[in-house]
């Protein structure tokens, strides 16, 4: 199943959107018993940590990979390279242990789990500006070439 290279950065979206969600709705539904303004602090650092040093840098880093394939059609779970694949997997794996064992109490999980979902949400969100804005910029090729041809 192969789509055009734009539709791998709305497949990102939808996937890094969908577990940001997920992960910030886990992480909203703890954080009733544990409102200070110390855990909004520690839950905004966690969301700048992870955004600045993590996720920023991977909607870059995926958003240009993509971009830069030669063909306009590509298998569509290249949105991902092996090493997101990986990343994911490990993230997902982690995330159930930690939950499930009781390892980690529900302070953290709520003050983390919220930083986290949303860092992972606005990544999300990026590659879907990036592809609005893939799909806007070959809209504007494709019309000046037809208006190249009048």
């Amino acid at each position: 199943m192969k789509v055009k290279r734009n539709t791998l950065l709305f497949l990102a979206c939808l996937v890094w959107s969908a577990a940001g969600f997920n992960i910030l709705r886990i992480g909203l539904a703890a954080y009733s018993a544990y409102r200070t303004v110390l855990n909004y602090v520690l839950s905004a650092l966690v969301f700048a940590v992870f955004q600045k040093f993590i996720f920023g840098k991977l909607v870059k880093k995926h958003t240009a990979r993509m971009n830069a394939y030669r063909d306009e059609r590509q298998f569509f779970l290249k949105f991902f390279d092996r090493k997101a694949f990986a990343i994911m997997a490990v993230m997902m794996t982690g995330g159930i242990l930690l939950r499930t064992s009781g390892f980690a109490p529900e302070r953290f999980i709520a003050v983390f789990y919220t930083g986290l979902g949303a860092s992972l949400l606005l990544a999300g969100l990026l590659f879907g500006c990036n592809f609005g804005k893939a799909v806007f910029a070959a809209a504007k090729v494709q019309n000046e070439t037809e208006n190249k041809g009048e």
